[in-house]
């Protein structure tokens, strides 16, 4: 079963979407990897729906990626009076530690690592932004603030503050619950929600230990401050573009997710950019214009995934929403600027024998116009490494490990297939030759690009390539 693009599509999983019969079908219109939200939902609900995307993949006969979101600590106001308030602008109100429900003079804020963040001057945003007030004065019992943007607020709305690193982890009690319960059922990815260090995805990753790959989800600007870091650390970053511009400005969002695109693409990470990429087809059978652009300019980035959130866990038209997200990628790459912009923003290969080779199959493959680059790969890191050209061919990830196969399913290009370690040459080209034929990507006399390491086996050593002929012996490169 072939994918005709090479950018993959992401789907939350929720009511709208979580019966066996709604997974195959949204499968089939094109989701590559599937998200649980552990924001909703119990362990029952995503221990069945793993179940099923399990039993989906072994009737197709094809690797299925599970991505698992973690919630992640939630800032919020305590109950108000009433169950709300209305904030006038120039209005003086204050925010109070201790108690259970208050008014203006007194708006629950339960969370210390606020007060011991935040200085005068600096601004905290209410329900998404909607209400923004500027601090005046704070102690450890209260803060002080005159409101900015006025209007109303209610029970339990979020709370964000811009500019500072608060004292929390990203892993609350139920988030180490959930992972441990996540990695017990054998999720594929991890997705690490309010990072804003590096030691926060240190301490994620310490407990996953290798179990899963770790997405770094980046949602506060303060993750920005050492982007470089946390890619280094995590095996792949989400754009979390919502989140994202609640506290950045929104004409600075779209110059970040590019930024971060590219910085992915340079350390051989895959990148998913999400939130409200599609996001009226919640109530409504098509995307507005804006909306099919948003999605293309992703795609024309070069990231590896985009993703849908609400449309598909919540929506009407949840598969109608992938078919069209399906179509716009596919549409995309077929555009003819569409190649001189991916390779525009290709950044430099690192100076070793891995990198080169992996860039040269790439080079290579479309040189002879070959049908497929065929990767021989242990850990999915081959793969990766060509994939990051970009290169205008397909690329069969070939491995031997099931967990790999589908972590792959996130990478742009990879079409990945699952088969028997390979232990010498002969046995590298004629497997070529044999994956390319009956997945359906080249036919005698086509030309597939093999890559492998050699010893076989060995995560990290791409270091030899193979031109194959369908039908004849392979020529050495």
């Amino acid at each position: 079963m072939r994918r005709h693009r090479h950018a993959k599509i992401v789907a939350t999983v929720g009511p709208a979407s979580n019966t066996p019969e709604r997974l195959k079908a949204l499968f089939l219109a094109g989701v590559d990897t599937f998200r649980l939200n552990f924001s909703h939902g119990t362990h029952d609900d995503h221990a069945k729906v793993h179940a099923a995307i399990r039993a989906l993949e072994q009737e197709t006969g094809r690797p299925i990626g599970i991505l698992q979101d973690l919630q992640g600590p939630k800032i919020r106001i305590g109950t108000l009076r009433g169950g709300k308030a209305e904030l006038a602008t120039g209005d003086r109100i204050r925010f109070v530690r201790e108690g259970r429900e208050g008014g203006t003079d007194a708006i629950p804020l339960p969370h210390p690592e606020i007060f011991a963040a935040v200085a005068p001057g600096q601004d905290l945003l209410i329900d998404d932004g909607r209400v923004r007030v500027r601090v005046v004065g704070v102690d450890d019992a209260a803060i002080d603030a005159d409101v900015v943007v006025g209007g109303p607020i209610s029970d339990r709305k979020g709370v964000n503050v811009p500019g500072s690193v608060l004292a929390l982890s990203p892993l609350t009690e139920k988030d180490r619950r959930d992972l441990a319960f996540g990695l017990e059922l054998g999720v594929d990815w991890v997705a690490l929600s309010f990072v804003q260090t590096p030691s926060d995805v240190m301490e994620a990753r310490g407990l996953i230990a290798g179990r899963a790959g770790l997405i770094a989800k980046i949602e506060k600007p303060s993750a920005l401050d050492h982007i470089e870091d946390i890619i280094r650390i995590a095996d792949g970053i989400m754009v979390a573009r919502g989140d994202l511009g609640v506290e950045l400005p929104p004409e600075d969002v779209p110059g970040r997710q590019k930024e971060l695109v590219r910085a992915c693409r340079r350390a051989v990470k895959p990148v998913i950019v999400a939130t409200q990429m599609l996001e009226s087809m919640v109530a409504a059978p098509s995307p507005t214009r804006a909306e099919a652009s948003d999605v293309a300019t992703a795609v024309y980035d070069g990231a590896d995934a985009v993703m849908l959130s609400a449309e598909s866990a919540a929506g009407r038209y949840p598969i109608e929403a992938v078919s069209i997200m399906d179509r716009i990628i596919r549409r995309t790459e077929q555009h003819r600027l569409y190649r001189s912009l991916v390779r525009a923003s290709e950044p430099e290969v690192e100076d070793s024998p891995p990198h080169a080779v992996a860039a040269a199959a790439a080079t290579l493959a479309d040189a002879i116009e070959a049908a497929a680059i065929v990767a021989f790969t242990s850990s999915g890191t081959t793969a990766a490494r060509i994939a990051r050209k970009r290169p205008n061919v397909p690329i069969l990830a070939a491995t031997s490990d099931a967990a790999v196969s589908r972590r792959l399913s996130l990478y742009w290009g990879a079409h990945s297939v699952l088969g028997p370690e390979i232990e010498s040459y002969e046995a590298m080209v004629a497997r070529a030759a044999e994956v390319a034929a009956q997945e359906g990507f080249a036919q005698a006399p086509d030309l597939v690009v093999a890559v492998a390491g050699i010893p076989f086996g060995q995560p990290g050593t791409t270091n030899n390539l193979r031109v194959v002929e369908l039908g004849r012996r392979a020529s050495g490169v």
